[in-house]
Order: structure tokens, then C-alpha cells, then sequence
């Protein structure tokens, strides 16, 4: 019987283990944590954000790097695939805001488990602390060398070791170096799906805040890189929240220095000529007030003051010694607030990582290597990524079920 080596028990190596296993591969995942699904664990903060129930072809728009590769993978094994191989083994979901979709009981640990019972039933082998430290292609044969000076044989290799993001999981590159030692080109890897860190130290004066609806643009070299509606949290570094992580998947990493500026409109409803009118109004119905207490009308408390002090107005100013040329740049920054970017948060701090093994390398209606017969790859180790969302864990299942339904094939 051919025997199959998965090293890695995330979504893309549970994945790729059963669908090999329920073909009647003799299937081993080796795992170097204690337990399976470490990082699948903490996403969407503990919840799991498992897929997205969008139409599989508005799929592609939402991958940032590489999405045509993807096509025989998302087609194979799509959304409402995974959303009923899960159902039917026992993992009910429900369907959120954006098309996000989420385990019922909002336990990602229930992933886990309904992950671990496909792979046991299927009658995949699951080795758990188990490092591996080589691999080796001898003939026709792998050789697996792990951590505790044993070697392992197999017919062929699954790499689904994700990237360096949240090393804490397990993902601390070991996929890249494997990859490497065969040849292969690795794609230099960087943070996607991260924070952003603010220059003037503005952002942590209104640490905690949370601002809804707002529009978000994100500037690199004062080219527009990114815009859309949506959430955004001030951080005790700078900003996160949903457009933030999406917009920082967007940035060229190869274009140093890195020139960053991002932009809240924080009226997006309300043209320029539209705000002008209702601060006239707000101004004439409070002509003794500070600027400052006016403003609680129009923004949170907690972003009055340095709002006004970014935008070079006096937060203790009358309001009727207002000129017309402060009441114009008042609106010009609600409409476009600017926040000097310094850098993106550490990869060790992105949702995923950008960047990997190069797909040109890898054959995209199987996953196997083109220069190393029988050698698969699945998930973030490779140079895929997309925006928030559920994409990122829906290419991993896809891609690990596409290694899986093709090794001996």
C-alpha cells in the first residue's frame, strides 16, 4: 500500500490526510505541537470564521496574491462542499455579516474535533509532538527525519506547515526550509492580515475606540491602494480592525522605502458640501460652546481632543470665533482624517503570511511540486493569501483536499 506523509495537523493537513486516508492511503500526520489545530484554535478570536457563503466565483476578487492558481482547488472542494462535509459530520454553522460562516456554538474548538473525527474515520494515523527535522527523497522514497532521531518512510510528502505567523502555533517556517532543500523558490515571506503602527503616536491617545461605518483608504507612495466601508479599532500602536487587516494585505513590500498614509472618512454618508451645512447648523445652535463640546455631536468622546489637535484647531476655542477657514478644514479632516503609517505590526503578529513557495513551481490542478514527483504542498505555506473574510481557511481546506484526492492519482 502507498503510504502518505502530512507534515502538518492544521485545516490544510487534517484536510489533505482524510481526503487521501478515505481513498485508502495509509495516511500519517505528523504534528511537532501536543495537540492538533493549534492555530485554527485562535482564529477569528477563538471562533473560527470557517468560510464564506459568497458565491464561489466572488472568490477570487477576495484573494490578493495568486488567485488564479486556485481555481481547480476552489472548484474541488468549494464552500458549500466544506460547509456540508462538516455539516454532516456533525458541526452545525450559521451564516454572519459578509457572508462570514461560523460554528454554531461559536467554539472553534468543535472545528477541531469534527477535523480530528474525518481524519480518525477516514483511518488517517495521527502522531502528535513530533518534530520534523529533514526530508529526503532517496529514489522513489521519502525519508522523514524527526526530532528524536528516527526516520520515517513514505511513497510521498504533504507540506501543509503554514508560514511564520503566530510562531506560538507551530507556523515558524519549517515548510519553507523543506521546500528549499528541494529546490524550490520561496517567495520572501511578510505579514498580511496586520495592524498597522502609527508614526505621531495619535492613534494611542484613542486606544480602545471603535469606530463603525467609517471609510478606510490606505496610501502607499500617495498611490491609493485600497478604500472600503467598514470597522476599525485604535490600538495602543496604531490601528487594527477588519478594512486594516485587509488594507495591510495590499501593500508591496518590494517598494522600500515603505510610504504609508492612511485616511478615515469619518462621515462617509455626507459630501463635503453636506458636512459644511450641518456644522453651520450644529455652530448656530451653539455659538457659546467650546469647539470641543460641539463636536461630541458629531464624533465619540474619546476622539474629540486629538482629532481637533491633529486637525490644528484650539479644542478649547468658542465656537463663534470659528473662521470660515478652520470650519473648512475641520471638514476636510472628517472627511479624510490622516494617519501617518510607520510600518505593519511583526509577521509574528499577522493573521496569515504572505509570500512561500512559489506557485509557478507547484501544479495547480494537483498541488504536487513540478520538480519533485509525488511532493504536495497545501495551504499557507504557499504563496496565497486573501482578505479577511473566511477565505484564508477555505483555501486551506480546498487546497489540502485537492493534495489529498491527487497523490497516487
Amino acid at each position: 500500500m502507498n503510504k502518505l506523509i502530512v507534515i502538518g495537523a492544521g485545516a490544510a493537513g487534517m484536510m489533505g490526510a482524510y481526503a487521501a486516508a478515505s481513498r485508502g492511503v495509509s495516511t500519517t500526520i505528523i504534528e511537532k505541537n501536543e495537540k492538533a489545530g493549534k492555530k485554527l484554535f485562535i482564529t477569528g478570536k477563538g471562533r473560527c470564521n470557517i468560510t464564506n457563503n459568497c458565491d464561489i466565483s466572488d472568490f477570487f476578487p477576495q484573494i490578493v496574491h495568486n488567485s488564479k492558481f486556485l481555481i481547480s482547488a476552489l472548484y474541488t472542494l468549494g464552500n458549500e462542499g466544506l460547509i456540508t462535509l462538516l455539516n454532516e459530520n456533525g458541526l452545525q454553522t450559521r451564516v454572519e455579516r459578509g457572508g462570514r460562516v461560523f460554528p454554531q456554538s461559536d467554539r472553534s474548538n468543535d472545528v477541531i474535533k469534527t477535523m480530528l473525527r474525518l481524519v480518525r474515520t477516514a483511518g488517517a494515523h495521527l502522531r502528535l509532538d513530533t518534530a520534523v527535522k529533514r526530508i529526503e527523497k532517496q529514489e522513489e522514497t521519502f525519508i522523514v527525519s524527526l526530532g528524536d532521531g528516527t526516520d520515517l518512510h513514505a511513497d510521498a510528502v504533504l507540506i501543509a506547515t503554514g508560514g511564520k505567523s503566530y510562531p506560538r502555533t507551530g507556523s515558524t517556517g519549517d515548510g519553507y526550509r523543506f521546500a528549499q532543500e528541494f529546490g524550490h523558490r520561496i517567495v520572501p515571506p511578510h505579514p498580511a492580515l496586520v495592524p498597522l503602527e502609527d508614526v505621531h503616536h495619535v492613534c494611542p491617545k484613542m486606544q480602545g475606540l471603535t469606530l463603525k461605518n467609517i471609510n478606510f483608504s490606505l496610501f502607499q507612495n500617495d498611490k491609493r491602494i485600497y478604500s472600503e466601508q467598514g470597522e476599525l479599532l485604535f490600538t495602543h500602536f496604531g490601528i487594527s480592525g477588519p478594512v486594516v487587516l485587509s488594507a495591510s494585505s495590499l501593500i508591496n513590500h518590494e517598494e522600500q522605502p515603505l510610504v504609508l498614509r492612511a485616511e478615515i472618512d469619518l462621515k462617509p454618508a455626507l459630501s463635503l458640501e453636506q458636512l459644511d451645512a450641518r456644522l453651520l447648523r450644529e455652530f448656530e445652535e451653539a455659538k457659546n460652546k467650546q469647539l470641543k463640546n460641539v463636536m461630541l455631536e458629531l464624533l465619540p468622546g474619546k476622539m474629540v481632543h486629538p482629532f481637533l489637535v491633529e486637525s490644528g484647531l484650539n479644542p478649547e476655542k468658542a465656537v463663534h470665533s470659528v473662521t470660515r477657514q478652520e470650519r473648512e478644514r475641520l471638514c476636510r479632516s472628517l472627511k479624510a482624517f490622516p494617519i501617518a503609517i510607520a510600518d505593519t505590526r511583526p509577521i509574528e503578529e499577522g493573521i496569515i503570511t504572505a509570500g512561500g513557495v512559489c506557485v509557478k513551481e507547484i501544479n495547480p490542478s494537483t498541488m504536487e511540486s513540478k520538480l519533485v514527483r509525488n511532493l504536495y504542498f497545501a495551504g499557507e505555506v504557499m504563496d496565497v493569501d486573501a482578505k479577511t473574510g473566511g477565505f484564508n481557511l477555505q483555501i486551506a481546506f480546498s487546497t489540502g483536499f485537492l493534495a489529498g484526492t491527487s497523490v497516487f492519482n
